[in-house]
């Protein structure tokens, strides 16, 4: 059996949908608007702490406003949703910006430096009624959405385990972000936080987790992996690196059949159900446009025409809990940032 995701993220959206400002005009940010684009969705503004950076980001995206700060991003009336695309370190911070501006908010993973930093961001959005989302688009993805359906409806038996990686080879230069304490460097912020919210997402709150790491010169771990028990009694292993490319694959392996996710298995890919015999029961092809960003914005503007100010897919108490993970994997490997106690 042979599927196919839908391509409903070329769609455009009706009048309701929301009008979306950039903080940060990065490298991610330069994909996620893209495929807002592709979406057919309205990108209203642009702010940068440089007005010529803005405004080079707004003329190759025909972006109508171009702001010379973020505080100018926040106050543009025409903007309803930010999207958060700095470094993690000040996600916390310009996300309050934007909440105290009465702005909902989209904030890149990792949500947070630390669940502390995560919880005020969320209790800000409380307060005024607003939707704060992490942008964990893997978990927005058609193939991701076909999983989840397929664990829900018992075809895979008992799930026994899951197992995920995420490896690349980045830099060893120790001033790249990925290596600079200050800049909240290491591999499990920025590689492993997708592997160990796919874990979340699978099998719920680990009970117990184990960690181990290897540590760069400046102190950043550039290895890091994990085990964690969950409520269930299955176990989930993730690996994230930012010195050598593995496979990048995951796999979700139950009782009565298994599901292989294929490279890159939190990008839009394939993937195989295979039984414990060996035969495949489903062959699940992606069919996305652009990078597949698009689906998580699609979500929040779904979530904002509803009068919603959470995410069914990742509530933002999970995002909290997901860092309060992180945070202790780091305590076990050794690894805290500047400023933490």
């Amino acid at each position: 059996m042979t599927s196919e995701s839908s391509p409903s993220s070329r769609q455009t959206p009706g009048s309701s949908s929301p009008r979306w400002g950039i903080l940060g005009p990065g490298g991610i940010a330069r994909a996620f608007t893209s495929d807002l684009r592709t979406a057919g969705l309205d990108v209203a503004a642009v702010g940068s702490r440089r007005r010529e950076t803005a405004e080079a980001f707004a003329a190759d995206f025909d972006i109508p406003h171009a702001h010379g700060s973020y505080e100018d991003l926040v106050a543009d009336p025409d903007v309803d949703i930010v999207y958060i695309a700095t470094p993690h370190p000040m996600h916390a911070a310009n996300a309050l910006l934007a909440l105290e501006a009465g702005k909902h908010v989209l904030v890149e993973k990792p949500f947070a430096l630390n669940a502390t930093e995560a919880a005020a961001v969320r209790d800000a959005a409380a307060e005024r009624g607003l939707l704060a989302m992490e942008a964990m688009w893997t978990r927005y993805l058609p193939h991701m959405v076909r999983i989840r359906e397929l664990v829900a409806s018992g075809a895979l038996g008992e799930i026994r385990a899951v197992t995920a990686d995420h490896t690349q080879r980045i830099s060893s230069d120790p001033a790249h972000r990925l290596n600079d304490l200050a800049l909240g460097g290491g591999a499990l912020l920025d590689l492993g936080i997708y592997p160990v919210s796919f874990a979340w997402d699978i099998l719920g709150e680990p009970l117990s987790i184990g960690a181990t790491a290897r540590l760069g010169d400046t102190g950043a771990d550039t290895e890091v992996a994990t085990i964690m028990a969950h409520e269930s009694g299955a176990l989930s292993t993730t690996l994230s690196a930012s010195r050598a490319a593995g496979p990048n694959t995951a796999a979700i392996i139950g009782t009565d059949a298994r599901i292989e996710i294929a490279r890159v298995w939190y990008t839009p890919t394939s993937f195989r159900v295979v039984s414990h015999d060996g035969t495949v029961l489903e062959d699940f092809v992606s069919d996305v446009a652009g990078r597949g960003m698009q689906y998580q914005a699609l979500a929040a503007s779904r979530y904002l025409a509803e009068g919603r100010t959470d995410s069914d897919v990742l509530p933002i108490d999970e995002t909290v809990a997901i860092m309060a993970t992180l945070d202790e994997i780091r305590a076990l490997v050794g690894v805290r940032y500047p400023g933490e106690a």
